[in-house]
């Protein structure tokens, strides 16, 4: 199964969001990092606000900060609500399938879908960040210096170079 781009930012802007502890960026800041358009970023967020997932507070000192449940949601849970119940392929469409009244397809899809959904449903947004993750995203996205285990990647006193960006994924 493939995510839509929508969903899979949502879920890069929640596990920047769970490193971020004393800092609150903002969506500019959270769009700079993740290197996507900041029109995007802030669709996105207010998707999670919605949800209940994130918190914005305005004003001096304020910024984006996930909330306890954005912290403890399950991964496949924030996939299905923002995926939505459609099904992997569309059957009754402007053109609907002529086989689609006794197709073994459709059913097959439909629970391969939920056996996706359902292999991320133990995950929670806080297991996202656990290292190494969580420190990498600490290290490109400013706060403190992300360590990484692995001779590769580390500057003198094993810190990451702060060069690192989000790798921006495809899709």
């Amino acid at each position: 199964m493939r995510l839509t781009r929508f969903t899979d930012l949502a879920l890069r802007v929640l596990m920047r969001l769970a490193v971020a502890e004393t800092d609150l960026p903002t969506t500019r800041e959270v769009a700079a990092t993740m290197e996507v358009p900041y029109t995007h970023t802030a669709k996105v967020v207010a998707r999670l606000q919605h949800l209940g997932m994130v918190e914005a507070r305005r004003g001096r000192g304020g910024g984006l900060a996930l909330t306890a449940t954005g912290r403890a949601a399950s991964v496949g849970g924030v996939i299905r609500e923002l995926e939505g119940a459609g099904d992997v392929v569309d059957c009754d469409g402007t053109t609907p399938c002529p086989l689609r009244g006794a197709c073994v397809l459709r059913g097959a899809l439909r629970r391969a879908q939920e056996a996706f959904f359902a292999s991320l449903d133990p995950l929670t947004v806080n297991d996202l960040v656990a290292a190494p993750t969580g420190p990498l995203l600490l290290g490109i996205s400013g706060g403190a210096p992300a360590v990484r285990r692995g001779p590769e990647g580390l500057e003198p006193g094993g810190r990451m170079a702060d060069t690192h960006r989000l790798p921006a994924h495809p899709g």
